[in-house]
């Protein structure tokens, strides 16, 4: 993928340059809601840089007051009262459940830059991204309780990890707003910075990141994930795998000959 941008009248934006890919909800009328043709925008967009070796870092966010309230229940309704229970129903399978895992698995850091509100299936998408920085604005609401819903998009299996089982159970079943202070207390936000600095330090962040030994970072992403999952001596294991896996790269090679030397490397994320 050559660096471009996409059309500014779409739903969903991409942006390539300089390494990293920035992917921004642009929705702002309906705060950055998913209706069906936003998902597969969505979709799309987050599994070609999920796949693209020139993308070494990703970053999700929204324009306007919101960076995703979830799931269109204007268009949720209208689907309900049609009787078009398959494109309502097999939205998880199709859309919801595609996206998150690409950011969840993807080769590569990713970042949220959270510019407002993230709530329902939003909120979950932030959850799947490898660090959250806030707006002070911003926050999360985990909404889906208060439509008489179950959640989705990984919100279960991400939440407990990050805030624990008892306090995401309450966060599930009593959804309300958590402000951007708290969700940095909670563990949900990494930073919280003034609103008008958001876009600046997630660049510099990403930026950073663009720059870093990326097979070592999905190497690193991919062995947290595992643990998280496995016995401590399977977890044992599969940090050796990766420790093989990136002491055989260019970018290892560099580093230690660039400590040799007393210089500071330079990454090529190959």
């Amino acid at each position: 993928m050559s660096e471009q941008s996409a059309d500014a009248g779409q739903s969903v934006l991409l942006k390539v340059e300089g390494g990293i890919a920035t992917i921004t909800l642009n929705r702002p009328e309906a705060m950055n809601s998913l209706d069906i043709a936003t998902k597969e925008l969505l979709r799309d967009a987050v599994q070609a840089v999920a796949a693209d070796d020139a993308v070494r870092c990703v970053v999700l966010t929204g324009t306007g007051r919101g960076f995703c309230v979830g799931q269109d229940l204007k268009e949720h309704i209208e689907l309900l009262e049609s009787g078009s229970s398959d494109a309502l129903f097999t939205t998880v399978e199709r859309h919801y459940n595609p996206i998150v895992t690409a950011l969840a698995t993807m080769p590569k850091p990713v970042v949220a830059a959270v510019n407002g509100v993230a709530a329902g299936a939003g909120a979950s998408l932030a959850m799947a991204c490898d660090m959250r920085v806030l707006a002070d604005t911003a926050g999360f609401n985990f909404a889906f309780a208060g439509v008489a819903l179950s959640a989705d998009t990984g919100a279960t299996y991400h939440l407990p990890r990050l805030v624990g089982q008892a306090k995401a159970m309450e966060l599930l079943y009593f959804p309300s707003t958590i402000s951007a202070e708290e969700s940095q207390a909670l563990g949900l936000a990494n930073q919280v910075v003034p609103a008008a600095e958001l876009e600046a330090t997630v660049t510099a962040l990403a930026t950073r990141l663009a720059a870093g030994p990326t097979v070592a970072f999905a190497s690193i992403r991919q062995a947290v994930a595992f643990s998280s999952q496995h016995t401590f001596e399977e977890s044992l294991a599969h940090e050796g795998e990766m420790m093989n896996r990136t002491g055989a790269t260019e970018d290892h090679r560099a580093a230690v000959a660039a400590f040799v030397a007393k210089e500071k490397p330079v990454f090529h994320g190959r």
